[in-house]
């Protein structure tokens, strides 16, 4: 039996509801970007359910300011994880196709409608959306180009989006568990991969874009990808890709340094040409992405990579072992 708002048609479902969904905390600054660009949307959502994970700010005075406006329902999740607030803003949804994205966002116009396209079109069960950085600074267009891919890298069989910008049934959520709730950073992933394993590849929809900004200082992007690490450890994610890095950095790199210090000529080649290779690809993307600036500006930008790429690495190691640890000792069992 069928939805009353959905109808059949040669295998494919039409005239779908279509819920959106996204958890927020302390977004008081922010948040209007996500709700002015839903406003704005060439199709609008039939309903928008965010979780608030316990704000202590005036973000449920803004979102009461758009009750009006959206079809808005804000649930009570307070003490919950991303993935936990996902999930009970998903339960709550009414509609038979989810669409996930973030506060603090700013979505393309079409966005809703380009993710929701290939479920009506061509009878999609999840959708894969795309998201760019939506810098306000040098730092942040080096810190785009440093940590996002470009789309032109993008393997559309095997890409698996960010919640930023995705959408799938919910059937197909609750079929494989929904977002691993004892699960607080890398949470995304590790449900793409469980969808992929159920469905396989993604279809994907390049034209709905979630615009971001990126961290503003190291601080921040330190302490980011420090949680994005220890989310890997937690779920077991890429345990060569973190063997390799602490491989370079405590074994490699002091072989160099060592042969520099001994006055040996090819130490500094080796070492010259790793930070070259290293920081090739960010910067093939940043140079695209500059070409209007002064050469003094641009000069400014190339050399925040490198130094972005150390401390995001450092950040990475250090948070790694603490999921490590976490699993262990059965943190998942608990969570």
């Amino acid at each position: 039996m069928t939805s009353p708002t959905t109808e059949i048609c040669c295998g494919n479902m039409v005239g779908m509801e279509v819920s959106v969904i996204s958890t927020i905390m302390n977004e008081e600054k922010s948040v209007h970007r996500l709700l002015d660009s839903l406003l704005a949307q060439s199709r609008m959502p039939d309903e928008v359910v965010i979780a608030d994970g316990g704000s202590t700010d005036n973000t449920l005075e803004v979102l009461k300011q758009y009750e009006s406006k959206l079809p808005l329902v804000v649930i009570s999740a307070p003490g919950s994880n991303i993935s936990q607030g996902r999930n009970q803003a998903i339960a709550a949804a009414n509609g038979p196709i989810i669409a996930v994205t973030d506060a603090g966002v700013l979505l393309s116009v079409d966005w809703l409608q380009e993710l929701v396209r290939p479920f009506e079109d061509q009878g999609a069960s999840m959708v894969a959306g795309w998201f760019e950085a939506d810098p306000y600074s040098t730092f942040e267009v080096s810190m785009g180009a440093t940590v996002l891919p470009a789309l032109s890298e993008i393997d559309p069989a095997k890409f698996l989006p960010s919640s930023r910008s995705v959408a799938f049934t919910k059937g197909d959520w609750e079929a494989v568990g929904g977002y691993p709730g004892w699960l607080d950073y890398s949470e995304d992933l590790l449900f793409d991969q469980a969808l992929y394993e159920k469905n396989g590849p993604f279809h994907f929809s390049p034209k709905a874009v979630a615009y971001f900004r990126p961290r503003t200082n190291l601080r921040d992007y330190a302490r980011q990808y420090y949680l994005y690490a220890r989310g890997d450890g937690k779920a077991n994610l890429w345990p060569i890709r973190h063997g390799i890095r602490y491989l370079t950095y405590l074994a490699l790199l002091p072989l160099l340094v060592r042969l520099i210090l001994s006055g040996r000529w090819f130490g500094w080649v080796g070492l010259l040409s790793g930070v070259g290779l290293y920081c090739f690809r960010p910067g093939q993307r940043l140079w695209s992405m500059t070409t209007e600036w002064s050469p003094s500006a641009r000069a400014r930008a190339f050399g925040l990579i490198p130094v972005i790429r150390l401390v995001g690495d450092l950040a990475k190691m250090l948070g790694y072992p603490g999921g490590l640890i976490w699993r262990l000792k059965g943190g998942r069992s608990r969570g």
